[in-house]
C-alpha cells in the first residue's frame, strides 16, 4: 500500500500536476493540505473518475485538507481538536491494514509567522491542543498514522541553513519541543527512522531562486506509531512535482508498506 502526503497549495490551481502525478504514483490514499477551496468547488468528479473517493474539510481561499483514496475511509471527522479560529486543518478517518483498525490523521498546522503577532500564539495553542489529543487518542487506538504540512523543522539537519531560521516560528526551539513531545507519546519520524542523517528537503520557497539553489526545508513529515513501524517499507520524498511547471512549493512524500 502507498500512502502519500502532500500541501498543494490550491487543488484547483494544481489539478493538472495532481492529476499527472497520481498516474505517475499510483497511490492508494493521498493526503492533501492547503487545498484553498470549499467543499462545494472540491474536483469531486474528477478524482471519482480516476477511481478516487474524496473526503474534504474545505475552507475559502484559505488552509483546507483532504482524503482521496482508492478505498472507502469509515469515521470521517473534522473535529479532532476544538479549534476556537475553526480553521479547516485536520481531518481523520479510520482504514483496514493487515486487518489492524488504523486511525489516519492528516494535518496543516498554523504557520506561525511572524512571532510577534497571535499567529505565533495561535501555532503554539493548537499544537498544545493537538498532542493532548493525540495522548488521549492513543490509549483507545494505538495504530495511528500522522502526516500533513507541519511547518516544523525538527533538527538542523533539515533546513539549508539553521542559523537564518533560529527565530523562525517553524524552527524556534519551543515549536520544536512541541515536535519532539508529540513523538515521545509513542511515535517515529519515518523519513528520519530510515534516512539516519540524509539531507532532503520538502519545501522551496518560491522566490530567490530557492528550488534552483536547493535552499530548502523539511517541514511535511510521516509519524507512525511504534507498534506499526514493522509493516513499513519504504519512505521516499519524490522531488520531482516540485520542479514542474506552476507547481506547489511543497512536494510529495511517499510512504510504502508492506
Amino acid at each position: 500500500m502507498k500512502i502519500i502526503s502532500w500541501n498543494v497549495n490550491s487543488v484547483r490551481a494544481r489539478i493538472n500536476n495532481i492529476l499527472e502525478y497520481i498516474k505517475q504514483s499510483n497511490p492508494d490514499v493521498l493526503f492533501l493540505q492547503e487545498i484553498k477551496t470549499q467543499e462545494k468547488d472540491f474536483p469531486f468528479q474528477t478524482f471519482e473518475e480516476k477511481g478516487f473517493f474524496s473526503y474534504v474539510f474545505g475552507q475559502k481561499s484559505y488552509n483546507g485538507v483532504a482524503f482521496i483514496s482508492k478505498f472507502k475511509i469509515n469515521n470521517i471527522s473534522f473535529d479532532f481538536i476544538n479549534d476556537k479560529l475553526k480553521q479547516s486543518r485536520i481531518i481523520t478517518g479510520d482504514i483496514l491494514i493487515n486487518k489492524k483498525k488504523v486511525k489516519l490523521i492528516n494535518i496543516y498546522v498554523p504557520n506561525g509567522n511572524p512571532v510577534d503577532t497571535d499567529k505565533y500564539t495561535y501555532k503554539k495553542n493548537w499544537l498544545s491542543l493537538f498532542n493532548k489529543e493525540v495522548k488521549k487518542e492513543i490509549i483507545s487506538n494505538s495504530n495511528i498514522i500522522i502526516s500533513g504540512d507541519f511547518n516544523i523543522i525538527p533538527e538542523d539537519i533539515d533546513v539549508y541553513d539553521p542559523k537564518r531560521y533560529e527565530n523562525d516560528a517553524l524552527f524556534k526551539l519551543e515549536i520544536r519541543k512541541k515536535y519532539r513531545e508529540l513523538i515521545n507519546l509513542g511515535f517515529n519520524d519515518v523519513y528520519r527512522h530510515l534516512k539516519k542523517d540524509k539531507q532532503e528537503f520538502t519545501f522551496w520557497d518560491y522566490f530567490a531562486g530557492s528550488w534552483q539553489k536547493n535552499y530548502g526545508m523539511r517541514i511535511d513529515h510521516f509519524l507512525i506509531s511504534n507498534n506499526l513501524l514493522n509493516i513499513v517499507k519504504s519512505i521516499k520524498i519524490n522531488k520531482q512535482p516540485r520542479s514542474k511547471s506552476k507547481p506547489s512549493d511543497h512536494t510529495p512524500i511517499e510512504l510504502e508498506i508492506i
